[in-house]
């Protein structure tokens, strides 16, 4: 009878195993949350929203104090924190506590005034520096973040460009890093030390590109660069030597088509600022690109105009990475910002002159995008975070 008794014991111990494992998965999946925030530059908040993973519709979660000219934003590593720069005086850069149950926003820290605005933020893999680019500033700077994630001091290295830093990030093995010079039309190509944070030229310097180099985006694979002109709406892809961490032109593809009659844009200083207006000239609208993102499969590419109003769709070839223009959608009114979500099954389209948000789902075979819907956003938006929270 005790054998009866014990046998029965060790099989219900193995079926309990046999379940928790089994739920586990299951559970895992459904407690992670998908949160995405909007910067609002008009309204000087940031938009909070809870993504649902099997629709994409976005449930509103408030909006969080910044300051006026809030962007760029960019996530740490571990997701804990989101990092807002405020481009009006005094310069600052926030660092917000994202809560893991609600996605809500919390000020835990902010730096002091800094000595130029910031028009790109990202960080290196280990979460342990802080890039910046400042258009203002003509320069690049690294910054040390605090033991617990949070941006709390002014960069330690700065590096002078001759005219206006627009873009700058770590390739994916945290060796290199790549800063986009966008006066002089060129890539500045640097090693990282992770140790101490410190960037020095490669070699070569830099590499020559385009006539108004924007963003740029990494193939998930590491093996290739994608940078965005902003004034011919061109897509560059750049081979990465995974030795050196240099980079070599593969070739130029047009993300903007013929149909949508627009012209190439023409880069004009400004009153000494900063700056560059694309002025429409003969009654031709001119060219004027904005942002690069790449599906986490690496199959599609897509980027921004503003002129016309589009989201452009690029198919990436297997292997090769080359970029070849398949479509265009209309999106909201001066499209600066999309993101894609970590699933790649949804993107997210912001406008600077307008006030809803725009949620894509992606066609999983051909990248093609159909709207879910739009919702309630701020002014001025100009820039999309997505993070998902276990």
């Amino acid at each position: 009878m005790r054998t009866l008794f014990a046998n029965i014991a060790i099989l219900c111990t193995v079926v309990s195993i046999a379940m928790v494992f089994t739920a586990t998965p299951t559970q895992a999946k459904a407690k992670t949350k998908t949160f995405v925030y909007i910067s609002n530059a008009e309204d000087g908040d940031i938009d909070g929203y809870v993504m649902d993973g099997a629709s994409g519709r976005l449930t509103s979660l408030g909006k969080t104090a910044a300051g006026r000219l809030v962007m760029p934003m960019t996530l740490s590593p571990d997701k804990r924190f989101l990092y807002a720069a405020v481009r009006s005086k005094p310069f600052t850069i926030n660092s917000y506590a994202i809560d893991p149950a609600t996605g809500a926003l919390k000020l835990a820290a902010k730096t002091p005034p800094l000595a130029d605005n910031k028009v790109h933020l990202s960080t290196d893999a280990t979460g342990r520096y802080m890039f910046s680019a400042s258009i203002a500033g003509h320069n690049i700077g690294v910054s040390t973040l605090s033991a617990t994630g949070l941006a709390e001091t002014a960069p330690f290295q700065v590096i002078p460009f001759s005219d206006r830093a627009h873009c700058i990030l770590a390739d994916h093995s945290n060796r290199f890093v790549y800063a986009i010079n966008f006066g002089d039309a060129k890539i500045n190509q640097y090693h990282f030390n992770a140790d101490n944070g410190r960037l020095t030229p490669n070699d070569p310097e830099s590499i020559g590109v385009g006539s108004g180099p924007r963003l740029m985006t990494l193939s998930p694979d590491n093996k290739f660069l994608y940078l965005l002109d902003q004034v011919s709406g061109y897509v560059t892809q750049f081979a990465i030597d995974p030795t050196k961490g240099t980079l070599t032109k593969v070739g130029d593809t047009p993300s903007v088509p013929a149909e949508l009659g627009l012209a190439p844009g023409i880069m004009k200083a400004n009153g000494g600022e900063a700056i560059s207006t694309f002025e429409d000239e003969g009654g031709v609208p001119h060219i004027w690109a904005s942002d690069i993102q790449i599906t986490p499969n690496g199959r599609f590419l897509y980027t921004t105009e503003r002129r016309s109003n589009r989201i452009l769709l690029l198919s990436l070839a297997r292997g090769t990475g080359k970029p070849t223009y398949i479509a265009n959608f209309e999106t909201e009114k001066q499209p600066r910002a999309i993101r894609i979500d970590p699933s790649g099954k949804y993107l997210v389209a912001s406008g600077e002159k307008s006030d809803r948000v725009s949620v894509y789902r992606i066609g999983r075979t051909d990248g093609r995008l159909s709207l879910v819907d739009r919702f309630p956003g701020g002014k001025g938006a100009n820039w999309v975070e997505i993070v998902n929270v276990p």
